[in-house]
């Protein structure tokens, strides 16, 4: 029995001595600022951005705002993710997706030869800049139902990226106002 007890106690002693030398050896400080910071949304434009996120018009109007601070070229690379699924060429027809040329401002569901879910053929509403916005942050939020697949843009400057090269790939494009 007391080889037992003086087992454990050496083990202890063991393990405290390495922790306190390598304590010593391996000194870690600690950083000044956490590495996930969070945002405190107790000044009133922020609660007040925070209250409007899901609303179509609070959409509407960063879009907007945020397709004068992007490019068509920026947006270009991000829809390289679309053109796995979607065409934006003139002459580009559909693949598993319907082709986009001329997207903005068509109404949705509406490329004659693709089969569109019934969701997308009942929403049936022109693709405006806020609409498209709003589907391309969640589709399957946005339209329930929908057979797009594609998980979202979550950065608004990417969406406001590709809404603009969308919007540069027709015939008649919508104005920017």
């Amino acid at each position: 029995m007391n080889k037992i007890v003086v087992s454990i106690i050496f083990v202890i002693i063991v393990v405290v001595g390495i922790n306190k030398i390598s304590n010593k050896i391996f000194h870690v400080q600690k950083p000044e600022k956490s590495a996930y910071q969070i945002v405190n949304s107790s000044s009133s434009e922020e609660s007040e951005i925070s209250k409007n996120t899901n609303s179509a018009e609070a959409i509407s109007g960063n879009i907007l705002a945020l397709m004068t601070s992007v490019s068509a070229a920026e947006g270009e690379k991000i829809f390289k993710k679309c053109t796995a699924c979607h065409s934006i060429a003139k002459s580009g027809g559909n693949k598993i997706g319907p082709a986009l040329w001329g997207v903005l401002g068509r109404k949705a569901g509406s490329v004659s030869d693709y089969k569109y879910s019934k969701a997308m053929v009942a929403y049936g509403k022109p693709w405006l800049f806020e609409d498209m916005n709003s589907f391309l942050t969640k589709p399957k939020d946005w339209i329930k139902g929908t057979k797009m697949s594609f998980a979202g843009l979550k950065n608004p400057k990417d969406r406001a990226a590709v809404i603009l090269y969308m919007n540069e790939n027709t015939d008649t494009s919508l104005p920017l106002n």
